[in-house]
């Protein structure tokens, strides 16, 4: 990007007034960034209609057996990497259901990779391997709008026939001019100038947190507010998961340990058989049957 282009950005805009930032004291520095970040929700939530409808189109997409995959680059591909990997623990997604890629591949969680960004071609090789199908989405996430790499993915992902997203903070951007639906979630200036990690990345990872979340509400991964897809892989997690057949039935400790072990542990199938009244097998097939909506389970139940 040229350095014209990048000075039209909102996101890289020169602040004169914060100047001298280096000079105050750090109580006013944590206050002013403080008041910056207040402005991340109020952003947001001018796009909440265009939020809604790429949660309902993603949710159809993955009911049929369709993934959510996230592209970007630099602070945006760490946060879509970060949000997919946090969908297996928290609503026990199949391997593979939602993906992160980052430009320059895992070497660039932790480092830059030099130009990786740059390339439209890389993203369309790293989709060309996922062999996108008509029931996939691919979200395109950068601040500027402008990248190549999260632009090329939504190119290519289009050409594939997959349902796109671009997600920017700046207006009129190319990513979301590229996509059959945009999120431009304009949070103006940073603190730091052109340090999109602070609000434009703040801003995305809000973004991303709704997408995935009410899209796994929607795929009946919840029982009103409770994760009862959760996968209890360490302690932690079969302590929440006590808790949350606890909340559901206000069963006694002792029914709730028996159901979970004759129910292997699946949250969704030890609620089941406490508020039906059926056994493990049976509420395993109650729920295959409803598309392993727990509610709809219960109301075939009855």
């Amino acid at each position: 990007m040229k350095p014209a282009e990048l000075s039209a950005l909102t996101t890289e805009a020169f602040r004169p007034e914060l100047a001298d930032i280096d000079r105050l004291p750090t109580a006013e520095i944590v206050r002013l960034m403080n008041a910056e970040d207040r402005s991340v929700p109020a952003a947001v939530t001018g796009q909440l209609p265009r939020i809604a409808a790429v949660i309902d189109a993603v949710a159809e997409r993955m009911a049929r057996g369709g993934r959510l995959v996230y592209a970007g680059a630099g602070t945006a591909g760490r946060l879509g990497v970060l949000d997919a990997s946090e969908c297996p623990p928290t609503f026990n997604t199949a391997p593979g259901q939602v993906v992160g890629l980052i430009a320059g591949g895992r070497a660039a969680l932790v480092e830059a990779v030099e130009g990786a960004e740059d390339s439209a071609e890389l993203a369309a090789g790293d989709l060309a391997a996922l062999e996108l199908t008509p029931d996939d989405t691919v979200v395109g996430v950068s601040a500027s709008g402008r990248t190549p790499y999260a632009v090329g993915a939504v190119e290519h992902a289009r050409k594939a026939g997959a349902l796109t997203v671009g997600l920017a903070c700046n207006p009129g951007s190319a990513l979301v001019a590229a996509a059959d639906h945009g999120i431009e979630v304009v949070v103006g200036p940073e603190l730091v100038t052109g340090s999109t990690r602070l609000k434009a990345g703040t801003a995305q990872k809000l973004v991303l947190n709704m997408i995935s979340t009410i899209t796994m509400i929607r795929l009946g991964k919840t029982y009103g507010t409770l994760m009862v897809d959760v996968r209890a892989s360490n302690a932690k997690l079969r302590a929440r998961s006590h808790r949350i057949v606890a909340l559901a039935t206000g069963a006694p400790d002792g029914a709730i340990e028996a159901a979970l072990k004759d129910a292997d542990g699946e949250v969704k199938t030890a609620i089941l058989t406490l508020l039906a009244g059926v056994d493990a097998p049976t509420a395993t097939r109650l729920l295959a049957r409803s598309g392993g909506h727990l509610r709809a389970a219960l109301d075939t139940s009855r």
